[in-house]
């Protein structure tokens, strides 16, 4: 495997393309386990760490909902601006390509009383992977009430975002795992929205040297294009038409036309605003996120290369294989993977399963939860992450 290298200088700029942990028992606390360093001094400090680990939760959830309110769901002062994250992104290359990331370290930890109430190196960290057309900023509301908790990393995908967009790439998950081992260097928990959930699945099922601490999925896709069938008659019906735009979309010029048009921002906006639930999200700045990329040299190849490609390996086939803890949330208003649609209600289905799968139904929701309502999404989200174990 060829190993990735970091590149030192950050980016000045980023593109973007379309049941509360109980305490430890006095077994835990046997200095035999190589993470406690052999120490009874480090084993009671993650015992103490852990006794408080619920208090921690509420104390920080509390801190992040008492702020005021935006229409888009996020405290006025919890929205990441995108310019900064353009400006603190970093570059890392992969197989001779150039990879966008970025990572907001985990605010200091909170005290209370005098008591120190969370200690960051125990939680493990999070990942953020975006779906189509989206980049890191797509989780511009989600970050600094995330990183109060947790070392919060997010990456442009290969063909995405400010990464390098080569003609003829296909998506590998290799990508995702090498992150993992070379920049990351801990387990950690995978969040991603629509094919950048169903990377994260197909990541976690290909996972090495226990890489992946768990899985956060937002309506999740069926397949990484619409091809994927997955038992649905909508796309049956329409495989036929779908494949002549397949057809179309390899003709370069007619691609290009197509291209255009579906750029502007009138005819994303109108996209974005069938995908929300809650309209007033849908605003200048997430319009710009997805067209700033989409004018990127190379971002058509890259839009050609998803579109026509194979739908690549279904959730329904790969979920049996995760022992890990998983929770799925999804807003029942998204048109793209419908709650009432094969992969909705396999999803829904899920928990009387597999017991390490949770389920939430989020109401009046689209196909971006995340986004589209923030805090909908975290006072989910982070009770979840609360109760994973810290090592």
């Amino acid at each position: 495997m060829v190993k990735g290298t970091a590149i030192a200088a950050p980016s000045p700029t980023l593109f973007f393309p379309p049941t509360p942990t109980l305490p430890l028992s006095s077994r835990h606390l046997r200095p035999v386990s190589p993470s406690y360093s052999g120490t009874i001094r480090q084993a009671l400090h993650r015992f103490k760490a852990s006794s408080l680990h619920h208090q921690r939760f509420i104390i920080n959830y509390s801190l992040s909902s008492a702020s005021p309110i935006r229409s888009e769901g996020g405290g006025s002062n919890t929205v990441l601006d995108v310019n900064e994250i353009r400006q603190r992104c970093n570059k890392w290359r992969w197989k001779g390509h150039v990879i966008n990331y970025f990572v907001h370290p985990a605010s200091p930890p909170l005290h209370g009383d005098g008591i120190l109430l969370e200690d960051h190196s125990l939680q493990p960290p999070l990942l953020l992977v975006h779906g189509f057309g989206a980049s890191i900023a797509h989780w511009r509301r989600n970050i600094r009430v995330l990183a109060q908790s947790y070392t919060v990393y997010a990456i442009d995908l290969l063909g995405f975002g400010d990464s390098d967009k080569p003609a003829g790439f296909a998506y590998t998950m290799e990508l995702i795992l090498d992150f993992l081992d070379e920049i990351i260097q801990n387990p950690a928990v995978l969040m991603g929205n629509s094919v950048g959930s169903l990377a994260c699945v197909i990541a976690a099922t290909e996972s090495r040297h226990g890489l992946v601490r768990g899985l956060v999925l937002l309506n999740c896709a069926g397949g990484m294009n619409n091809k994927a069938i997955v038992d649905d008659w909508r796309i049956k019906l329409l495989l036929p038409l779908l494949l002549l735009f397949d057809l179309l979309l390899k003709q370069k010029g007619i691609a290009s036309t197509i291209f255009e048009r579906v750029k502007q921002r009138g005819s994303l906006r109108n996209i974005l605003l069938s995908v929300y639930g809650n309209k007033e999200s849908v605003d200048d700045d997430l319009v710009e996120i997805i067209k700033r990329p989409a004018d990127d040299e190379g971002a058509l190849d890259a839009f050609i290369s998803i579109v026509t490609g194979p739908p690549g390996p279904s959730p329904v086939q790969l979920m049996p294989r995760i022992s890990l803890p998983v929770l799925v949330l999804w807003g029942d208003q998204d048109p793209f993977t419908p709650l009432d649609g094969p992969v909705g209600k396999y999803f829904s289905s899920l928990p009387s399963r597999l017991p390490n799968v949770s389920v939430c139904v989020l109401e009046r929701v689209g196909h971006c939860p995340h986004d589209d309502r923030p805090d909908l999404v975290h006072q989910k989200l982070l009770p979840w992450l609360a109760t994973l174990p810290t090592s």
